[in-house]
């Protein structure tokens, strides 16, 4: 509903992960709870107070769906647009190639 060219795909053993410009969040479902992860959570706003999990993270956040739980749709689509805003604001990294060594900058005692 936040915007047509969301894209899910299922992972990491059969969790829904919901992309647009890059990952907005994977849910995984328990038997008691569903825990939405936020991969940029740590960076969105959150007026509503939604998250309630990975709090400490600097990168990710989580709300966790306990049964009978209310689900606040709109602060969630919030959320939702608020990641999808993110990811259009800030490139993708690309990511490393399999076996590629890292570049260690040089300091001036390792150039002596």
């Amino acid at each position: 509903a936040c915007d047509p060219g969301i894209t899910e795909e299922w992972k990491y053993m059969g969790s829904p992960v919901f992309y647009l410009d890059g990952m907005l969040c994977v849910a995984d479902a328990y038997k008691t709870e569903v825990k939405v992860i936020f991969a940029k959570g740590a960076s969105l706003a959150d007026p509503k107070k939604l998250f309630n999990a990975e709090l400490e993270g600097t990168t990710r956040r989580a709300i966790h769906y306990l049964e009978g739980s209310k689900f606040d749709k709109a602060g969630f689509q919030g959320l939702i647009k608020a990641a999808m805003a993110l990811n259009r604001s800030k490139p993708a990294k690309p990511l490393p190639k399999p076996g590629a060594k890292k570049k260690v900058a040089k300091t001036a005692a390792a150039k002596r």
